[in-house]
């Protein structure tokens, strides 16, 4: 998967960022039967001010949040827990991720968890909402979910849900 990753928020540096973003992406997309070479996604790595910006811009939540996405093209299914249509020959950008590093951090060191393994589970988060996925319903939160430890399974990372 090539990750255009931006980082504006210097603290992402020493994370290996861009590493954990292609890894995190190439796994997600291989566990669905996608070619990774075929897919692009933008990753921003900011910080509290900066993703709460976004998220009031984009969400109408004037509050930080760990992860944020913006997929190209709606693939929600409409009927709860199914799986959204995965993307076409003709489609090679799947959309944005941002991540905030003081969210992160908080919810890394409070969880016991390695940050690379709770950035990575985010990553695999966001790039599940660029493919259609959700978990506002519950099939849907339910079968999201199953993928996510599915997939970090696959990296050698402990369900993030335990």
């Amino acid at each position: 998967m090539s990750v255009d990753v931006m980082i504006e928020d210097s603290r992402w540096t020493a994370t290996g960022l861009t590493t954990l973003a292609a890894r995190a992406g190439d796994a997600a997309l291989v566990h669905l039967g996608l070619d990774p070479a075929r897919f692009g996604i933008a990753l921003l790595g900011c910080d509290d001010a900066r993703i709460a910006a976004l998220n009031a811009a984009f969400r109408g939540q004037e509050q930080a949040t760990n992860v944020l996405s913006w997929p190209l093209r709606d693939r929600a299914p409409e009927r709860e827990g199914a799986r959204p249509a995965l993307p076409g020959a003709e489609e090679c950008e799947l959309g944005d991720i941002a991540l905030a590093f003081d969210t992160c951090t908080a919810e890394a060191r409070a969880a016991g968890r390695a940050l690379s393994d709770h950035v990575t589970h985010l990553v695999v988060h966001g790039v599940l909402h660029l493919l259609g996925y959700d978990h506002l319903r519950d099939g849907d939160a339910e079968l999201m979910e199953r993928l996510e430890r599915e997939i970090l399974g696959t990296l050698g990372i402990d369900d993030p849900y335990e």
